[in-house]
């Protein structure tokens, strides 16, 4: 059976609950550290599904240019 990756959402639901239960201190040394190498895992996937959207929406916009916000612009239209 092919294991389901799991969404960005999911890995980070999961992430801020390792997050807690090691901030807790309750587990044991054995246990903290597959916490931790569980939520390193899940940093370094959760890091490249956001470099994967950023160079979606990069590619989407093109060659359009960027215009930096400017707070109290006045914009056209509107």
């Amino acid at each position: 059976m092919a294991v389901k990756k799991k969404s960005f959402e999911e890995s980070m639901k999961r992430l801020e609950e390792i997050v807690a239960q090691l901030e807790k201190g309750e587990s044991g040394l054995d246990q903290s550290l597959k916490l931790f190498e569980e939520g390193t895992a899940l940093a370094g996937s959760c890091a490249q599904m956001l470099d994967q959207a950023e160079q979606k929406v990069q590619l989407l916009l093109g060659g359009q240019e960027e215009v930096p916000f400017q707070e109290g612009a006045q914009t056209d239209g509107v």
